[in-house]
């Protein structure tokens, strides 16, 4: 039989400090914390892995809607630039009644005049009333309608004077002037 000696004295009172024998400590509590640590984890990488899949599935259907968008960007600006070509213009304007102009002429700043200005082609037949040149207008027979008017003058509807006239051959509005301006 294997006894411990007996201690006395100094070495007693020491002995009494520590305890007879070691101690295991719980293993429960440690196994506990590590399959925490470990399901959390796992957890956490699950919850991580679904949020970059979803955000994977918005940025395909964002760049699908962008390549959508992009296509009928470019369809917009064909149309655009087949409306706006040269002869497409040409051909609206003629459909509107509108004829290539005359020679211009440009007013300096001291007020004379540069060049010489020309009248726009004859006007077909067919071309609306709004669409024709003001002395195309001015030309025309007054209507009786028009002559009733208590503002209107036949005389002067009918064939404007050289004060109604500008430089150019166009009929233009006479605007009374105030003293002073």
């Amino acid at each position: 039989m294997s006894r411990k000696p007996r201690l006395k004295g100094r070495a007693a009172r020491l002995a009494r400090l520590f305890p007879a024998r070691p101690r295991q400590a719980a293993r429960t509590p440690f196994v506990l914390l590590v399959v925490l640590l470990l399901g959390g984890g796992l957890i956490g990488l699950l919850v991580l892995n679904s949020a970059l899949s979803e955000g994977s599935f918005e940025m395909d259907d964002l760049q699908k809607d962008t390549k959508n968008l992009t296509d009928e960007e470019q369809a917009l600006q064909r149309d655009i630039d087949s409306y706006s070509a040269p002869d497409a213009l040409q051909r609206r304007a003629r459909e509107l009644g509108m004829v290539p102009g005359g020679d211009p002429a440009f007013l300096e700043p001291d007020g004379t005049v540069r060049g010489v200005p020309s009248a726009a082609p004859g006007v077909p037949a067919e071309t609306p009333l709004a669409a024709r040149p003001p002395e195309a207008i001015a030309t025309l027979p007054v209507l009786p309608s028009a002559a009733a008017a208590p503002d209107a003058s036949p005389t002067a509807a009918a064939a404007p004077g050289p004060a109604a006239t500008a430089p150019g051959g166009s009929a233009t509005a006479a605007t009374p002037t105030t003293p002073g301006r």
